[in-house]
């Protein structure tokens, strides 16, 4: 172990964007008809797949690896998870009065999630026909921009990476025209008066819908659900909000942030993510395993020595070091996005792929692990270097991190799980940001 628990330090190897998911489906439509994501569903029979006695928990939006989770009651949960008809079912229900429209606004529209992660998952969604025939984006954030500079900064990172059609660029321009953007602040109630005022005008008296997803620190969320319910809510559809980790500093931070939102939203009306289980990797893992007969008398302390999770990325925090020295490599990756796909990888077979039955297992995965030992730990954080006539900064030579701060940017860990099926197998946890490599 010791040669991959060395110091991290800078790597000048070429970085690596993530494929678009081959699983689709969505939170945003008022439709009765549920749909539940197959790796083998195209989209346009998964647009319009009805009549599942059971759903996932999570619901994935391509490219953007983001996976939505609710931990409301399974019941709640399948009234809450509820699919995008395609044009055709819009068709079938006819005009007027029964058309409807989605207004999806991307709070903190302006940083770094929302470029990379969210608008290309949106324009997925619109790619594969997946969104509603009567849909509007806008951005909201304190950064002053006009419409045209939002949809310049959106199309740099969209791509047509699954089927490269020759309608390809047509597509980015038909989704590029369904995008706004509002300059507000986060905390004013005038400024969503005037989204609401906006969104209003797009959705041209139609049924409304519509979805916030909250792009911002967490220390903020309060103040914009408070502002977004009480002045640019739907008054005839639903209004939800998607809510990005970190959902709280620790136990007690997360249950006083549950309560502060609770204020003002119902619990199905909020749907926490966790990206990583949207991976391709992640997604495959269950079926894989549950899938394949052969694995599971080897998926076991007889025939595995070990596990290892590694979380690697090449470059460091440059000029993010205020919102990471808050957290640390170990609550930012590790005790989240790892610790997840943990619990897939060890729990045991579940009674079905229901929400509640595959949570079940995982929690007893998680109560049989044994607390870590200081000992199975080694922390680090990467220095400054000099490398082929190019100097990489330290993480205390970013201008927004302390100079004298002790977060750690490395953490790796040997945590064991007390039960008959990995009783004596190190499942190794390894996060860094820095290393010789991105994975």
């Amino acid at each position: 172990m010791s040669s991959s628990l060395s110091r991290p330090s800078y790597s000048s190897s070429s970085r690596t964007s993530s494929p678009f998911f081959s699983n689709h489906s969505s939170l945003i439509n008022g439709d009765t008809r549920r749909s539940l994501s197959l790796l083998s569903a195209s989209p346009q029979e998964l647009c319009l797949r009805s009549q599942r006695k059971s759903v996932q928990s999570s619901v994935v939006l391509q490219d953007g690896a983001v996976v939505v989770t609710n931990s409301s009651p399974i019941e709640k949960l399948k009234d809450g998870l509820l699919s995008i008809p395609s044009q055709e079912v819009v068709a079938e229900l006819g005009g007027g009065e029964h058309e409807s429209t989605v207004s999806i606004t991307v709070v903190g529209a302006s940083g770094d999630l929302a470029k990379k992660k969210i608008f290309p998952a949106l324009f997925a969604l619109y790619y594969e026909g997946c969104l509603p025939q009567h849909f509007t984006i806008y951005g909201y954030a304190r950064s002053k921009m006009t419409d045209g500079e939002l949809r310049h900064m959106v199309s740099k990172t969209l791509t047509c990476r699954i089927d490269k059609r020759a309608n390809c660029s047509e597509k980015m321009e038909e989704f590029l025209k369904r995008c706004f953007y509002h300059t507000g602040q986060y905390d004013s109630q005038e400024h969503f008066v005037a989204l609401d005022k906006k969104l209003k005008e797009h959705e041209g008296g139609r049924l409304s819908n519509r979805l916030f997803y909250l792009s911002i620190p967490p220390n903020i969320f309060v103040d914009a659900v408070k502002c977004a319910s009480s002045s640019a809510s739907s008054l005839s559809g639903w209004t939800r909000v998607i809510v990005e980790k970190p959902f709280g500093r620790d136990s007690k931070t997360s249950a006083a942030l549950t309560n502060s939102l609770k204020h003002y939203l119902e619990e199905d009306q909020i749907f926490r993510i966790d990206h990583y289980l949207g991976k391709e990797l992640v997604e495959n893992l269950s079926v894989l395993r549950f899938s394949n007969l052969i694995f599971e008398p080897l998926w076991s302390r007889q025939y595995i020595q070990n596990v290892q999770f590694i979380f690697s990325e090449d470059f460091g925090t440059e000029g993010r070091g205020g919102y990471f020295d808050h957290y640390g490599i170990i609550r930012d990756i590790m005790q989240n996005h790892l610790l997840q796909i943990l619990a897939l990888f060890a729990m045991e077979t579940p009674v079905s792929l229901d929400a509640e039955d595959i949570r079940n297992e995982k929690v007893k995965v998680l109560r049989s692990m044994r607390p870590i030992q200081l000992e199975d730990v080694v922390i680090g954080q990467y220095k400054g270097t000099a490398k082929g006539g190019v100097t990489y900064p330290g993480y205390t030579d970013d201008t927004t991190v302390p100079k004298d701060s002790l977060t750690p940017t490395f953490a790796a860990a040997a945590l064991f799980i007390d039960n008959s099926r990995w009783d004596g197998v190190p499942f190794l946890m390894k996060a860094g940001k820095a290393l010789h490599t991105r994975r």
